[in-house]
């Protein structure tokens, strides 16, 4: 059974950074594509970021792009997205996904984990 455990959310003064963390548990997460998404209340869920199963191709939604970095360590079975230039905009709850398909959508993705809240004050 695969599990997922998000933290590093927070509140953050915009242009501020924050680092998420997921955590995948178990199986190996060397063998999916990772990815993260965020919703904010009243707003469709976007695609924030994912990266290849051997971390070697990362794709970024239009509105992080320069921003954010997704990365991952294989090694100790975690994903990390590193928030910069924070925006009001960014406020929402992130969510970490895993999937056999490297893909930007959502629909692919086979486990999800509960989310952290991020909210960037202005």
């Amino acid at each position: 059974q695969v599990h997922l455990v998000e933290s590093g959310g927070g509140l953050v003064q915009a242009g501020g950074s924050l680092r998420l963390s997921c955590a995948f548990s178990g199986r190996s997460v060397s063998n999916y594509a990772m990815g993260w998404f965020r919703q904010a209340p009243g707003k469709e869920r976007e695609f924030v970021a994912a990266i290849r199963w051997d971390g070697t191709t990362a794709w970024y939604g239009d509105s992080v792009k320069g921003r954010f970095t997704i990365s991952r360590d294989n090694a100790k079975n975690t994903v990390y997205l590193q928030m910069n230039s924070l925006k009001p905009e960014d406020t929402a709850v992130y969510c970490c996904a895993a999937g056999r398909l490297f893909t930007i959508a959502a629909g692919p993705y086979d486990f999800w984990g509960q989310g952290t809240q991020v909210t960037v004050s202005s």
